[in-house]
């Protein structure tokens, strides 16, 4: 029987289906080795698939929608196991517990024994409730919002799935619009990420790459003041795609800016603190926090850790600088690498900050991009090694093997590149 690509692909998802879904019944226990096993084959299923999307230059629709169905029923059990007991969700279930009930999240304390009486059984084992919230004012109403319909971690769960759904039918329309193949979709769908840490874990950071990708469609239908706003919220969910804002120079009217600007103003409204902008423990998170940080910790031997933060920003600015100038109008790449430039430099690089780079990584130079979502699941033996009562620290050989890959990767495509005769290529080169 001749092993066709539709073929292969299809027996790629079905090793993706059979390791998430029993990887999803060890969700309690993330980070021990046959987790990390399970989760690794799923990685490497995904990658044999990206070989098929890059050497295929269209795959049936049928096939495309049999291969998305396989991606919704991976999310399944992950939805319906119960995120780890101090996972980020249950912050999110607090912040809008306690704005519904007339609070402050950026200036009320979590283990503050006189707000022992607000807390819920999904609430009380919220991680690092030493701090007030970190999160800005957009996050912060969609955890509102989201808890105002049902107030439990499950909703939440549910919410961002819909979210990441979402991004898919986006994609397919901007897929569609730039004549690139519909099967594109799946490399955004057959992340392993994707299940763990949006239907699994449940974190804010998908509703911000919704809103962003939203932004990108619309600044290809010039709907110039939809992409602004847009934009304007995605940051207000996270501050990430803030370095992404030289892309959008001369292609959204200044009044569009000012309104995006103006409406993410009105929504740290509710939260203002004797007229001041409050930050929670934004400054404590940038000071104190450190994980999976190579690139930052060598900055901060030479300068303080704000001033690293703010390099951290200043490099990704530069580089949609430069993508602004050498990248195709709205090519994907020039909105991910920004982004991963500022990551690549920031305090803290968890699995679920990556979320962010899925919608944007289908061409060739993206490929280290994609290597780093796999290559960043080492990362999670640091939540096995807290359950033995050891620190949480990354043991010394993961960051070599995570980098070390990503760096591999990069210098493979710039050797191609370099060697290649000077031609115009289509973004999925």
């Amino acid at each position: 029987m001749t092993l066709t690509p539709t073929r292969r692909l299809y027996g790629l998802g079905v090793v993706m289906f059979v390791a998430l879904t029993i990887c999803s019944t060890k969700l309690s226990s993330r980070g021990e080795p046959s987790f990390l096993i399970l989760l690794g084959i799923a990685g490497i299923a995904y990658f044999l698939a990206m070989r098929e999307f890059f050497s295929t230059p269209r795959f049936p629709p049928r096939v495309v929608f049999i291969a998305l169905a396989l991606a919704v029923l991976w999310h399944l059990p992950f939805i319906l196991t119960p995120s780890g007991a101090d996972d980020d969700i249950h912050r999110y279930l607090w912040d809008g517990r306690v704005q519904r009930l007339g609070y402050n999240p950026y200036l009320v304390i979590p283990d503050d024994p006189a707000l022992a009486g607000l807390h819920t059984p999904e609430t009380r084992t919220i991680n690092n409730a030493y701090l007030p919230s970190p999160y800005p004012a957009g996050a912060e109403l969609f955890f509102r919002t989201v808890t105002a319909i049902h107030e439990s971690v499950f909703t939440l769960k549910v919410a961002f799935v819909i979210c990441d759904f979402a991004i898919v039918f986006v994609l397919r329309d901007i897929l569609r619009r730039s004549g690139q193949g519909a099967h594109w979709v799946l490399a955004y769908a057959w992340n392993p990420l994707l299940a763990l840490e949006v239907a699994g874990s449940g974190h804010i950071d998908i509703v911000g790459a919704l809103l962003l990708l939203v932004s990108v469609a619309a600044l290809g239908r010039r709907w110039r003041a939809v992409a602004a706003v847009a934009f304007g919220l995605a940051v207000a969910v996270k501050l990430l795609p803030i370095v992404l804002l030289p892309l959008y120079w001369k292609r959204v009217r200044v009044r569009d800016g000012a309104v995006a600007a103006v409406l993410v103003g009105l929504m740290y409204l509710p939260f203002l603190n004797h007229g001041r902008i409050p930050l929670g423990s934004l400054g404590t998170y940038v000071h104190s926090f450190r994980f999976n940080d190579p690139v930052f910790a060598v900055i901060e031997q030479v300068v303080s850790a704000e001033l690293a933060a703010v390099l951290a920003v200043l490099v990704g600015l530069l580089t949609a600088i430069w993508l602004r100038v050498k990248a195709p109008a709205l090519s994907p790449d020039a909105f991910a690498w920004p982004m991963a430039a500022s990551l690549l430099c920031a305090p803290v690089v968890y699995p679920w900050y990556l979320l962010w780079l899925l919608p944007f990584v289908r061409s060739a130079s993206t490929v280290p991009i994609i290597i780093w979502t796999v290559s960043i699941i080492p990362t999670y033996y640091v939540w096995h090694l807290r359950a033995l009562g050891r620190l949480w620290i990354l043991p010394g050989w993961i960051m070599p093997l995570e980098y070390g890959c990503v760096a591999a990767a990069a210098a493979i495509v710039g050797l191609r590149r370099f060697r290649r005769p000077a031609v115009t290529t289509s973004s999925t080169d």
